[in-house]
């Protein structure tokens, strides 16, 4: 059974001092509720910018709850002013990272062969990567969301190490940061598409590969997208910088029988 995990994506938002802040409000609500007590079943993981990532480990050093860094170079180091070495984020002890986010894609000019090679990278060094893929809304309306979420996934797998584990998040450009939100059965559509697209590196690791749904998630329309059968949670933006609203998205239910 793949656990129901909810990532919170504070794109560049809170200092160390604002983590440390958050933390120390939400983590006893957490408690007081029982989300985080069972990752097997219900999993937390926060992707804070990279000089919160201390504040972040002590904070939740002794929980369930993982936390990681949203981008690395394909490289583990030199001449990359600017970039996160996948090695030294190894050494910091870093469990997740995200590769591909939408606006690494759309900003920085991220390419689908890049995220294949940080795949690899993070493998090599024993870290988890969470892949984004995602259409726009040209890409939606000229009906290629499926040859564009299967493209960008095949790349970012490409170069994986197949004994390492990866978590997949359809993310539709379109519905990020927009109000938008594609329907629940939109949202299940693609993620079987990725689910049947899984299957290609074997039925093992489309039964056990969680795919989330990114996408302007937010506590009013949670419960109708956890509904889906093959949506396995969400990558939250804007709705996770604040407690209580982050709180609530974590208490979605989740019919796992």
């Amino acid at each position: 059974m793949r656990p129901f995990l909810i990532a919170a994506n504070w794109k560049m938002h809170k200092s160390p001092r604002d983590t440390r802040d958050y933390f120390t409000t939400i983590l006893p609500k957490f408690e007081a509720c029982g989300v985080a007590k069972d990752p097997s079943f219900r999993k937390i993981i926060f992707f804070v910018p990279a000089l919160d990532l201390q504040a972040a480990a002590d904070s939740l050093k002794g929980t369930h709850i993982g936390w990681g860094a949203q981008n690395a170079h394909w490289e583990t180091k030199g001449a990359f002013t600017g970039e996160n070495s996948p090695a030294v984020l190894a050494e910091l002890a870093t469990p997740y990272v995200l590769v591909g986010h939408s606006e690494r894609r759309a900003l920085f000019g991220e390419t689908d062969e890049q995220t294949g090679l940080k795949v690899k990278a993070l493998h090599s060094v024993g870290i988890t990567p969470l892949l984004c893929v995602g259409e726009s809304l040209e890409e939606r309306e000229a009906g290629r969301t499926n040859e564009v979420i299967v493209r960008q996934l095949n790349a970012g797998l490409s170069q994986r190490d197949a004994t390492k584990r990866v978590i997949i998040a359809y993310e539709p450009v379109w519905a990020i940061g927009t109000g938008k939100v594609a329907t629940p059965e939109q949202a299940n559509d693609a993620h079987a598409v990725l689910r049947k697209a899984l299957a290609a590196f074997g039925q093992a690791v489309a039964d056990a590969t969680p795919i989330l749904y990114g996408g302007s998630v937010k506590p009013d329309n949670s419960a109708e997208i956890a509904k889906q059968p093959e949506i396995d949670g969400f990558l939250v933006g804007g709705a996770s910088l604040e407690t209580d609203s982050f709180l609530a998205l974590c208490q979605t239910p989740k019919d796992r029988s």
